[in-house]
């Protein structure tokens, strides 16, 4: 019991303020939150985390909602989470473990940065622009209406003051601590809007019921050409990565039952199909709202779940609380959510010890912020399988001259395979065609056609130029095999 409460003070700023920067209705954030609390909570997969509308997911739902219109959401989430139940059915959970690190890091740090630049217009009273190299590149402008007051001042300094008691809050004392900050940042700028008359906007507020948008054939229109498709795709491999890199990092924190992957994505994707039947936004499994889970001493499946119940309660029985929150602070409380994602211990780590993990992080973040979640995520997955390959195709040549008339030693270690094939051949051209050669190959690990071929090529031009001949150490013979095997 006081861990659900504790997961629904964190949970409710939270979906109101993701929904809100996702360009739809707050209710439709909370509607999220009651699902992933009273359906996905009760599904078997992990225990503890906790489901519901995540910062994550804030950028993709923006652009969604901008290109087909708030009524083909549901469409979009509703094949998103079929998706993901096909996909946890054919037991492809346990492959999103199976991703870098640094494209990890990467894609939360361009969602970080894309959730921080988004919102400072947005507290700024300023229409945000559409791309990512807008945002940027209208930053000057931007805080020239700081300095000259042309932005929405109060509205900008309770941005700002969120920030500031998000941050500080750690540190403040333990009592005061017992009541989650995203909370108190909330309840004190509403409570200063009240006292003080301030004009700024607040949250828009319908019925629960009215932000319920079942499926219309209109909305059926955007999942059938090539850029709906790519959106569900997107909404269902980043939802699944998201959550399941949460159950990972909510599986160290605790010494109960460990996460099944499968069952999770499918849990996951049942929770996307009912959201996507009732037009809410897409979920997953939120690190912010499971850690505090965790940290409040929830046991087992039962705190989620009543959060989930305290969120239908609070929105069907309080919705006109919900108008007096405002947009500002809500704001503020997405900038230091995106400020969490940057991560900044891991930039420090990889700097000393991996900087090649730490070009694939960056040239993730940038793709992503210049282009789109999908796509930068791709291209940061495709550089760290091009590095990867790169560093475990290390071959090592080492030529030994025994002096005059005897042969040239070459021994040949690590992976020959094509990658190296440029350098492999400038050694052996090198060669001079009237010595004799000893080719040691022992030490190879794996040797792939495209080097097969070229050595027996080399080999077959310098005996046909030189009266020398070419020892080879396995046999000659032995190189066929190899080929006809694939490995050494």
């Amino acid at each position: 019991m006081p861990a659900s409460l504790v997961v629904f003070l964190v949970a409710v700023p939270l979906c109101v303020g993701v929904a809100v920067a996702s360009g739809v209705p707050a209710e439709r954030g909370l509607v999220t939150g009651i699902v992933g609390g009273l359906v996905v909570g009760l599904l078997p997969g992990s225990s503890l985390q906790v489901s519901g509308p995540a910062a994550g997911l804030t950028v993709l739902v923006f652009d969604a909602v901008q290109r087909f219109g708030l009524g083909s959401l549901g469409v979009l989430v509703l094949a998103a989470g079929l998706l993901q139940i096909a996909m946890g059915l054919l037991r492809t959970g346990r492959w999103f473990r199976a991703i870098s690190l640094s494209v990890v890091h990467g894609m939360l740090a361009g969602i970080g940065l894309i959730l921080i630049l988004g919102q400072l217009y947005a507290v700024s009273g300023r229409v945000a622009p559409s791309s990512g190299g807008g945002k940027i590149t209208h930053l000057p402008g931007l805080a020239a209406d700081w300095f000259t007051g042309r932005a929405a001042t109060t509205a900008l300094l309770m941005g700002a003051a969120t920030v500031v008691l998000l941050t500080v809050w750690k540190k403040l004392p333990a009592p005061v601590r017992a009541v989650p900050a995203p909370l108190a940042a909330v309840a004190l700028a509403a409570a200063a809007t009240a006292a003080f008359g301030l004009d700024v906007p607040r949250v828009e507020v319908d019925g629960l019921l009215d932000s319920v948008a079942l499926p219309t054939g209109d909305g059926l229109a955007a999942v059938t050409g090539a850029a709906g498709l790519g959106t569900v795709l997107a909404f269902a491999l980043i939802a699944s990565a998201e959550s399941l890199f949460s159950a990972a990092a909510v599986d160290r924190m605790h010494h109960g039952p460990r996460t099944d992957y499968d069952r999770e994505l499918t849990a996951q994707g049942i929770g996307n199909t009912l959201c996507g039947l009732l037009g809410a936004l897409p979920m997953t499994a939120v690190i912010v709202r499971s850690a505090a889970n965790v940290q409040a001493g929830a046991r087992s499946k039962a705190s989620r779940v009543l959060h989930g119940l305290w969120l239908l309660l609070f929105a069907a029985l309080l919705p006109a609380a919900l108008g007096l929150i405002p947009l500002a602070v809500l704001g503020g409380v997405l900038i230091h959510a995106g400020a969490k994602l940057i991560p900044v211990q891991a930039l420090a780590a990889l700097w000393r010890g991996h900087r090649g993990e730490l070009v694939v992080l960056v040239v993730t973040t940038a793709a992503i912020v210049l282009t789109t979640l999908f796509e930068g995520v791709l291209i940061g997955v495709g550089l760290a399988v091009a590095k990867s390959a790169w560093q475990t195709s290390h071959l090592h040549i080492d030529l030994t001259d025994t002096g005059p008339g005897g042969p040239l030693r070459i021994r040949l270690s690590g992976n020959a395979t094509f990658l190296r094939l440029p350098r492999l051949l400038d050694t052996l051209e090198s060669l001079p065609s009237g010595r004799a050669v000893e080719l040691d190959w022992t030490d190879l690990r794996h040797l792939d056609h495209a080097c097969r071929t070229a050595l027996l090529t080399w080999a077959g031009r310098h005996t046909a130029h030189s009266d020398t001949a070419i020892t080879w150490e396995p046999p000659l013979t032995a190189v066929a095999a190899a080929a006809a095997t694939g490995r050494t």
